[in-house]
């Protein structure tokens, strides 16, 4: 049994329309309905008239069996019930068989994370480098670290930005985060004189026809990949002497700890990070034991 086109396209419209869901989310959904479809085969299943829970089941036992971390068995039970509820509705299937489908709680793996002076020691090699190059690319990585550690948004979030997302006046940003929601987050004075400096001294550098307004560009002039950009951070972590590759969301991670370390409330740091629910915040933030420490020491009477 091969996907049906005018299934997968439905589904797609339906995902990109009703849902808001990004490309990038579409893709995986699609992924991972051709990932069900291609284990049906094996089952020498022909049709999704005889589909059952069994199957779906079967399908994520192997997925599991050849490695898949809990995390990702949990995403594919979500991206499978909601393809079932809309085959169901839409007449591609004869009933809901995914809502009895129950997802795995996930693995509460937080990423390694950098401390308060090694993120500065890395931001500070950075500065150095741009100091000493004067370079537009090291000028240009010197603004994507800063601005990553310093806003705690995605990577995603970061290769989106425009020129005119910069509000140099409120020291903030806007961004679009997941499901097209945009959001004002606050930018501090070292990350928006990162920006004013690569926009001085090094935009222009990078500029072709395909520019457009995208602040942050690749070397051939267009919107700068995400692949550029982690790169860009697994080597500004390399200078510090870090033994593991950090990438952007490691920055983010510590970001959102040093501002909970700093007193900032849990609330405000969801709103900084762009979660829809503040249980994401609680698993996505650790509380280090100084912190708690030290809360202790302030409020208990017998401390």
């Amino acid at each position: 049994m091969a996907l049906d086109r005018g299934l997968a396209d439905s589904y797609a419209d339906h995902l990109r329309n009703d849902r808001n869901l990004s490309e990038n989310s579409i893709r995986a959904y699609l992924a991972d309905l051709e990932s069900l479809v291609a284990h049906l085969n094996l089952m020498n299943i022909t049709s999704f008239s005889e589909l059952d829970l069994n199957q779906i089941r079967s399908w994520l036992a192997n997925l599991q069996s050849r490695g898949g971390a809990r995390s990702s068995i949990t995403r594919r039970v979500v991206s499978i019930r909601a393809f079932t509820y809309w085959g169901a509705k839409n007449g591609w299937l004869a009933r809901d068989i995914g809502r009895d489908l129950v997802a795995p709680k996930p693995d509460r793996i937080l990423p390694e994370i950098l401390d308060v002076a090694s993120a500065e020691l890395a931001i500070k090699a950075m500065t150095t480098r741009a100091n000493e190059e004067s370079t537009p690319l090291a000028i240009r990585n010197l603004a994507i670290v800063e601005v990553l550690y310093g806003c705690a948004i995605r990577v995603s979030e970061l290769v989106g930005l425009d020129i005119d997302d910069i509000d140099r006046e409120r020291f903030t940003i806007s961004v679009i985060g997941k499901g097209d929601k945009e959001r004002i987050v606050p930018i501090g004075a070292p990350a928006l004189r990162a920006i004013e400096n690569y926009l001085a001294n090094g935009r222009a550098e990078f500029v072709t026809e395909n520019s457009g307004a995208a602040l942050f560009l690749g070397e051939r002039g267009k919107r700068i990949d995400q692949r550029i950009v982690r790169d860009v951070v697994y080597e500004a972590t390399s200078l510090i002497g870090a033994k593991t590759k950090l990438g952007p969301h490691a920055l983010r991670h510590s970001a959102a700890t040093h501002l909970l370390e700093g007193g900032a409330d849990l609330r405000t740091v969801q709103e900084i990070l762009g979660h829809s629910s503040l249980s994401t915040t609680q698993i996505y933030t650790h509380v280090t034991e100084e912190r708690i420490k030290k809360a202790y020491e302030q409020a208990h009477p017998r401390a």
